[in-house]
């Protein structure tokens, strides 16, 4: 990633950031929102992070028990996190957190752990993800109906959209990795129409890219099937790890001493928003999950304890981890960075002369 478009994400995060709090805090006495958030108790305020932690620890888990799976090299469990946590950041700022898993497989290749095995690993985590969302979204649809339209009221339709985008988007990695050459010849052909009606122009660089995304998930297909019983691990490690943030807003909730609503409720209510923003193309789904959120749990929390409970939850499970995620960025990029050669640059051939640029492994 080039610095400037680099630094053309963050500006755009920045810029979301500051008009979602613009929009709820215009009008508010601050100083009061912040005393009552501080009245959370630390008896759950400790779980809470803890939970919060275990969402992105969860991800170098499986990262660490899929390749380790692979080959002899060993990846220790520390590193993956860091893999995870590195990824979290970049998607945290980027539209539709794209941008986490190229720079995860950057510094995986980068520890010489081969790209095949780094893109499979990836490709597997995020192909599970997807699917424990879906079937999580569609129980929620079936067997809580009711009470999710009264909850959502106004929202309900955003949570159908964003449960049939995920859907759709099951459905296509489903294609590609099933019938790869159908999904291939069907892009081939909406492209053409793009390019016909001028919106894109032709592309040899766009061809390989395709290709490129085809063929990994084929060879995650490939892997997966022989490996079912690695796969059933990280689908219920994944369940575990999608729950962690349901559960951690059921924690703000204990902590602020509310009574009235079951724990199902309040963790029902966080994973339907959680659904609904997921596949919108912002980063990190700001501004949209904080009205969202106000909206959904005007019911659940006294009008008191809304804007603070949603101050800590949000706080605990997106800015605080993109806060320490920033931490691991950094200290990957001028500590540990400085304190190795990376494998690919002590790449050489069989002369002895260093490996052309086309050749390497690195991204």
């Amino acid at each position: 990633m080039s610095a400037r478009k680099r630094t053309l994400q963050i500006l755009v995060f920045l810029l979301v950031m500051f008009l979602t709090f613009y929009a709820l805090f215009s009008g508010r006495d601050l100083g009061e929102i912040i005393r009552a958030a501080a009245e959370m108790s630390p008896r759950y305020l400790i779980p809470a992070v803890g939970l919060a932690l275990f969402y992105v620890c969860a991800e170098g888990f499986m990262i660490w028990y899929l390749l380790n799976a692979m080959r002899e090299r060993k990846n220790s469990l520390w590193r993956c996190f860091q893999y995870s946590f590195i990824g979290f950041f970049y998607s945290g700022i980027t539209p539709s957190a794209t941008g986490g898993q190229p720079v995860q497989l950057y510094y995986m290749n980068k520890d010489g752990n081969r790209v095949s095995d780094s893109t499979v690993v990836l490709m597997t985590v995020a192909v599970v993800y997807k699917f424990v969302l879906v079937v999580l979204g569609s129980g929620i649809l079936i067997f809580w109906n009711d009470p999710l339209k009264a909850n959502l009221n106004n929202y309900f339709p955003l949570y159908i959209l964003g449960l049939m985008l995920n859907v759709i988007l099951v459905i296509l990695i489903l294609g590609v990795m099933l019938f790869p050459r159908v999904i291939f010849r069907a892009a081939k052909f909406f492209e053409g129409i793009l390019i016909r009606l001028k919106i894109w122009k032709p592309s040899e660089k766009r061809e390989e890219k395709l290709n490129g995304f085809i063929e990994s998930y084929a060879q995650a297909v490939a892997w997966i099937g022989k490996h079912k019983g690695r796969l059933l691990g990280v689908i219920f490690i994944t369940f575990l790890q999608r729950c962690s943030l349901f559960v951690l807003t059921w924690m703000v909730y204990l902590g602020f001493g509310m009574q009235g609503a079951g724990a199902l409720t309040v963790i029902l209510l966080q994973a339907s928003v959680y659904i609904a923003v997921d596949m919108l193309p912002l980063p990190g789904a700001q501004g949209i999950t904080e009205l969202m959120y106000q909206a959904v749990f005007a019911k659940v929390f006294s009008q008191a304890y809304l804007i603070p409970s949603m101050m800590v939850s949000r706080g605990l499970n997106f800015y605080f981890l993109l806060i320490v995620s920033l931490g691991v960025v950094l200290m990957n990029r001028f500590v540990l960075d400085r304190r190795r050669v990376p494998d690919g640059d002590r790449m050489l051939s069989e002369n002895n002369k260093p490996v052309p640029e086309n050749k390497k492994t690195g991204l």
